[in-house]
């Protein structure tokens, strides 16, 4: 009788994937906050969060962190040549600015009785609105 080998493969398949998934990284803030960099060169700098990469715990802000990258014209009318682009930096280089005060801040979730989520500010106490 043939063993079955594919069904086999087909967990430890599955298994891999949802590993993965399991890995992704929980983070304060979200794409179109405007947050403060706490920790390294760009220290001080303010911008909007452009991206989020819950994979590795990183996020790209909008003119922090920028990087000169040789770019490679990719059709005949495109120039290529050195570009500067912003790289990701760490999440927990970044803190969410109150909305009273301006400053940064560490955030606390309130439920309310609907279920739905809401960000507070530490500092101030106020909600802080989901940029969409």
């Amino acid at each position: 009788m043939r063993i079955l080998t594919q069904r086999k493969t087909a967990k430890k398949r599955n298994r891999v994937r949802h590993q993965v998934n399991a890995e992704k990284q929980p983070i304060h803030v979200t794409t179109g906050d405007v947050v403060r960099v706490v920790r390294g060169n760009d220290k001080g700098k303010e911008g909007k969060v452009l991206r989020v990469v819950r994979k590795t715990g990183r996020v790209v802000v909008e003119g922090v962190n920028i990087v000169k990258k040789h770019r490679r014209a990719r059709t005949a009318e495109e120039q290529g040549g050195i570009i500067e682009m912003p790289a990701p930096l760490h999440a927990s280089n970044v803190m969410l600015l109150d909305p009273k005060s301006g400053k940064p801040t560490r955030t606390r979730v309130r439920v309310e009785a609907d279920g739905t989520k809401e960000r507070l500010s530490v500092k101030s106490g106020e909600p802080i609105p989901r940029a969409h």
